[in-house]
């Protein structure tokens, strides 16, 4: 299965706020209607889109977050905070959190296109795991710091979780100094529904 790539409205007023998907937000009364409409939900559909929640937040294909739960199985703790953990220490999405791009799919892109280094070196893996003490900077060409520079200034972010340390401008700097703490995932999500929907899968 594809990435995702459809209306992102229709996504928001199914599942709720996902702000890696569109920093945009839906009109209310669309919004309220369409939750007044559903019904009583089965066990199976709670985790169904809880799982859904996860996947067009994070910008993940059916396979890769089904590769992310196996991951997650085989470390030691919970499976559920591990599995959140992996996915918010993404380079995309560390991006994100940290405010140099406005969505996870605008951080894909920013990566992609070779603007990020980590370290010192050019990362064009928007998967690329990053770790503690990892230093994430903005390449030093003129368009690379424009880009970062207009999403930051469009999308003041709020406090950053506490895993992260940013430098603004002109550096543009970011440190990861710790694992994440699951407390401070820019997600509600209850993640242990979604290991369940993928206890037969794994």
């Amino acid at each position: 299965m594809s990435r995702y790539r459809g209306p992102r409205f229709k996504k928001i007023r199914r599942l709720g706020a996902l702000p890696g998907l569109t920093n945009k937000r839906p009109r209310a009364r669309s919004y309220l209607r369409n939750k007044l409409r559903l019904g009583i939900k089965s066990q199976y559909c709670i985790r169904l889109e809880e799982k859904q929640k996860l996947r067009f937040h994070y910008g993940l294909t059916e396979q890769q977050l089904l590769k992310y739960v196996r991951i997650a199985r085989k470390a030691k703790g919970s499976t559920g905070k591990v599995l959140l953990q992996l996915l918010e220490m993404r380079l995309d999405n560390t991006l994100f959190r940290f405010g140099m791009a406005l969505t996870i799919p605008a951080a894909r892109q920013l990566v992609n296109h070779r603007h990020i280094l980590v370290n010192g070196r050019i990362v064009d893996i928007p998967s690329y795991r990053c770790k503690p003490r990892d230093i994430i900077t903005v390449k030093d060409e003129l368009k690379s710091r424009t880009l970062i520079k207009n999403s930051m200034d469009s999308s003041p972010h709020e406090g950053l979780p506490n895993h992260l340390i940013l430098h603004p401008s002109p550096q543009y700097k970011g440190l990861v100094n710790q694992i994440i703490d699951i407390k401070r995932v820019g997600l509600k999500i209850n993640e242990l529904l979604v290991v369940e929907y993928y206890s037969r899968q794994t």
